[in-house]
């Protein structure tokens, strides 16, 4: 494309997206891989639901209050006039499915996950992008802590299993909505706050207005001694909201998965009730959770559905692959893939024979590659090694005629004679 002083313009990634090229698969089939084993060890099921939703949907959910409605959201009009939004988190798309395709119908909980992209317009920084990937689990239909534990679980096991250490689990209630359990907590809280809003950023007037709980999760320098000194909602917790956090707690210790209670954890979205969670790496920051959830019993209900409980969690993929980088962690051998063979030729006629070859040896399930063009040995060589190849087949005229070729361990640099078949080279290369 050429702009209009006659320049020709080179395009960029659009500024919060990220191109995943080869080289960084292997991270991502690890980490997806491994997620979606652990959620099967669990019984979780996957669930896919469309990139984008209607925008009254996240309004309704997320909370007019939240940073995410108010500043994040991609929205936009199609041509029906109907408002749409890119998905900005993935449960209230997972809860709008269990209640239009009936899923109250099967046994309950269901349990779902997903591994989706997530849109929100924020600043960019190290490990969360404008567009970035998410692992997220739902259990919906089950007010039983042992399912929230079941959850944490989940999360902490995936991080197990691709070996990451040092991590801290911080747990809180916040309590619910009926009685006087979050009302009265809130009240306490508008209360504090109604003396020090003078010293708070211009985001807490508005939350104290509109989402009063959430000035609690406030990351502003000025806003941290307010909040350190501010009340808790475990102080305020109804006694069916304290029995759920003690049991909770209880399984986390019987399954040995050390936790913080962190009394002013609270979540950045409004349909969070009871258990809230985060999974921190060993030095935090302001972003630097692994993953977070909690429970949401309202959710559905919000949505038309009758009352249902669920508890779930999202976890951000490009901040995991970030921490497996900084700890040193690769991805196993067989998730880098492998160029089965590479066919080198030197003359027109062995190319030939060369093509044919390549062709028999893919259909046998073989991954093959050769260059094209006339080349030398060695750069045809380099060009294996580049491949990531394990072996490479060198064909001549003359190897064509006599039927035979040279094999080369491209690990060890051993050699032998191969006849020139694809029977013949697939089982060479097999044994």
């Amino acid at each position: 494309m050429t702009s209009e002083s006659g320049e020709r313009r080179r395009f960029q990634t659009v500024r919060g997206t990220n191109d995943t090229l080869p080289d960084d698969q292997p991270y991502w089939d690890w980490v997806r891989s491994a997620a979606q084993s652990v959620a099967h060890r669990f019984g979780f099921r996957r669930i896919d639901t469309p990139v984008f939703e209607e925008t009254a949907l996240f309004v309704r959910t997320v909370g007019e209050g939240t940073d995410i409605v108010e500043k994040e959201m991609y929205t936009f009009t199609d041509r029906g006039d109907d408002m749409l939004t890119l998905r900005p988190e993935g449960t209230a798309p997972v809860c709008r499915a269990y209640i239009q395709h009936g899923m109250h119908t099967l046994p309950q909980p269901v349990r779902a996950f997903y591994i989706t992209p997530i849109f929100r317009y924020e600043r960019p920084q190290s490990g969360r992008l404008r567009q970035h990937h998410q692992f997220g689990v739902e259990a919906i239909g089950d007010p039983n802590p042992e399912i929230d534990a079941e959850v944490i679980h989940v999360l902490w096991s995936l991080f197990e299993e691709l070996g990451l250490k040092n991590l801290r689990l911080h747990v809180n209630s916040i309590g619910c909505s009926n009685g006087d359990c979050r009302p009265r907590y809130l009240n306490s809280l508008r209360k504090y706050y109604s003396t020090r809003l003078d010293k708070s950023c211009e985001d807490c007037h508005t939350r104290y207005e509109k989402n009063t709980l959430r000035l609690l999760d406030c990351k502003e320098g000025q806003c941290q001694p307010i909040i350190d000194d501010a009340p808790t909602p475990t102080d305020s917790l109804c006694q069916d909201c304290a029995d759920h956090f003690e049991r909770l707690r209880s399984l986390l210790d019987l399954w040995e998965i050390p936790y913080t209670v962190t009394p002013r954890l609270v979540r950045g979205l409004d349909y969070y009730t009871r258990t809230v969670f985060e999974v921190h790496p060993a030095i935090e920051g302001s972003q630097t959770a692994l993953g977070a959830g909690g429970r949401y019993d309202g959710l559905v209900e919000q949505l038309g559905g009758a009352p249902t409980p669920g508890v779930g969690f999202g976890s951000g993929i490009e901040r995991i692959i970030m921490n497996l980088r900084e700890a040193g962690l690769t991805p196993p051998d067989d998730l880098s893939p492998r160029t089965d063979l590479y066919i080198v030729y030197l003359g027109d006629t062995a190319h030939q024979h060369a093509l044919r070859l390549a062709a028999e040896l893919r259909k046998n399930g073989l991954s093959v590659s050769l260059p094209t063009g006339s080349r030398s040995l060695r750069a045809q060589l380099r060009s294996a090694s580049a491949a990531n190849a394990r072996y490479a087949l060198i064909i001549g005229d003359d190897e064509v005629a006599k039927g035979a070729a040279a094999l080369r361990d491209l690990d060890t640099s051993e050699q032998s004679d191969v006849s020139l078949d694809a029977e013949a080279v697939k089982a060479a290369i097999a044994s």
